[in-house]
């Protein structure tokens, strides 16, 4: 009877629990019947006793079986001597929750946050620090002033798709007409309502190795098959492309050649030109993820956007969120207005409401007579707090690093090689906040820094911080 057909890919205790359920519901175990002891159960089953000791406390939890001291474990009979009405297993729901999956190192980071001190150097968080981030002064304004405010549709505010679209007129030189615009509640609402409305489940992505959208549920949620292509110093590399592409039978390509995240690279014109070819050959479309646009340190003429190459085929995802603070949650997405008509249309179904509040606050910013010269301010600074840390981290043998052209993150590799899961805890006991590479890919050998919470008082800390680290992590090495 007790025979466990152990399936590959299926905990155990999953099986042994999924077996007892079995005997209940037949009927091979009735009502106040006494199971075999735990200890048997685990030499029927040929597993450890912990094994078939979790399979019974879940058992318990469900309401199924019962332990009574002295008599051992016993299918529960109810009050009137029935099984009682099975309990929903919430457990294997959660179980298929792919936004419940966090990663133990993101867990012990986000811990080190909530109860940091000022030893604690938070260089993990994607968004700008409160002293950088540029203030407006924004009129007296009343609730009245918001409902009545009748300027919004399906697209979202119109007075800010037209301000957004001035600054890309300004910034790059041509036109995303406000009707291509479709307003966003951040950069990532675009992304969720593309993969809902363009991809179906089982579709496959390609994507730059590494990436932040590695380190993103909703594709896993979504059902999405995503395929990492290498990248150089020059951004994705269309020969690999190429084959992931015909192997896999991609739908989107996915990239973010402007100071890309975590790499900080930006994608020459040239590969550029020659992505845009390549998709079109293929008739697939590219998704430009654009959120550091504003965050340039070359002129703009130097960086021009997918978008501004070829308008019908590349889908352009634009923030404020990271010049203006991720709680304005202001993103926009331009795409041909029969998509963005079928995705604004989609969010209205969903319920996914936009809210005017941030959006006319993001529309008094735009138009501030000051923008310019603030976000030009911003710039400098951003610039640099970079250069400051790339000079720390260039001093250093043991790290390979580069410069970015735009955006704050820097991106350093070990030169010796994988780094050690103890080697990553380094970083936590010094209290040196990082994202490791094996957030956004399979490489296991670099850090990402978001070196604009590195101000003037706090180089020094940075340094001595990643000093220890580092040497910490070349005497382990010494020692294999």
């Amino acid at each position: 009877m007790w025979s466990l057909n152990k399936e590959k890919g299926v905990p155990i205790y999953v099986s042994i629990i999924e077996l007892i359920l079995s005997y209940i519901k037949n009927g091979d175990l009735l009502p106040g019947e006494r199971l075999p002891s735990e200890r048997k159960l685990a030499n029927y089953f040929q597993v450890n006793r912990s094994t078939v000791v979790h399979a019974l406390d879940e058992l318990v939890a469900l309401g199924w079986i019962i332990r009574k001291q002295g008599s051992g474990t016993i299918v529960n009979e109810g009050k009137w001597g029935i099984s009682t009405t099975p309990r929903t297993d919430w457990r294997r729901y959660l179980e298929q929750n792919a936004f419940a999956k966090i990663d133990p190192f993101t867990e012990q980071i986000e811990w080190l946050i909530k109860h940091s001190d000022a030893d604690v150097l938070d260089l993990y968080t994607g968004e700008l620090p409160l002293d950088l981030i540029p203030s407006f002064s924004f009129p007296l304004l009343t609730w009245k002033h918001f409902l009545e405010e009748e300027q919004q549709d399906d697209l979202g505010y119109l007075p800010l798709r037209q301000s957004i679209s001035r600054e890309t007129e300004k910034e790059y030189g041509f036109s995303l007409p406000s009707e291509s615009l479709l307003i966003t509640s951040g950069a990532q609402q675009a992304l969720f309502l593309i993969l809902q409305v363009l991809l179906h489940s089982g579709d496959s992505v390609a994507i730059e190795d590494p990436s932040f959208l590695y380190a993103l549920p909703i594709f896993q949620a979504a059902g999405i098959r995503l395929y990492g292509v290498k990248t150089d110093q020059d951004g994705i590399c269309l020969d690999s492309l190429e084959k992931v592409i015909r192997q896999h039978r991609v739908k989107m390509v996915m990239v973010n050649p402007s100071f890309q995240n975590p790499t900080g690279t930006t994608m020459s014109m040239d590969r550029r030109k020659a992505l845009v070819k390549l998709c079109q050959n293929y008739q697939i479309p590219i998704l430009e993820d654009d959120v550091f646009a504003k965050l340039n340190f070359v002129s703009s003429d130097q960086i021009q956007p997918l978008k501004k190459l070829d308008p019908e085929n590349v889908l352009y995802i634009g923030s404020l969120s990271k010049i203006l603070g991720s709680t304005t949650k202001i993103g926009w997405l331009s795409a041909p207005t029969s998509v963005n008509q079928q995705l604004a249309e989609a969010r209205k179904m969903m319920d996914f409401s936009l809210s005017i509040f941030p959006q006319l606050l993001a529309n008094l910013a735009l138009t501030d007579k000051d923008f310019s010269d603030k976000v030009s301010h911003l710039r400098q600074n951003v610039e640099q707090r970079g250069k400051a840390v790339f000079d720390v981290l260039n001093k250093m043998d043991e790290w390979e690093v580069s410069m970015p052209k735009g955006g704050f993150y820097i991106w350093a590799k070990w030169k010796h090689g994988k780094l050690q899961q103890k080697d990553w805890t380094y970083f936590l006991q010094e209290g040196l906040l990082i994202a490791p590479s094996f957030f956004f890919g399979e490489n296991q050998d670099s850090i990402r820094i978001n070196f604009t919470r590195v101000n003037e008082e706090k180089l020094l800390l940075f340094e001595t911080k990643l000093l220890k680290v580092t040497k910490k992590i070349t005497l382990d090495s010494s020692t294999l």
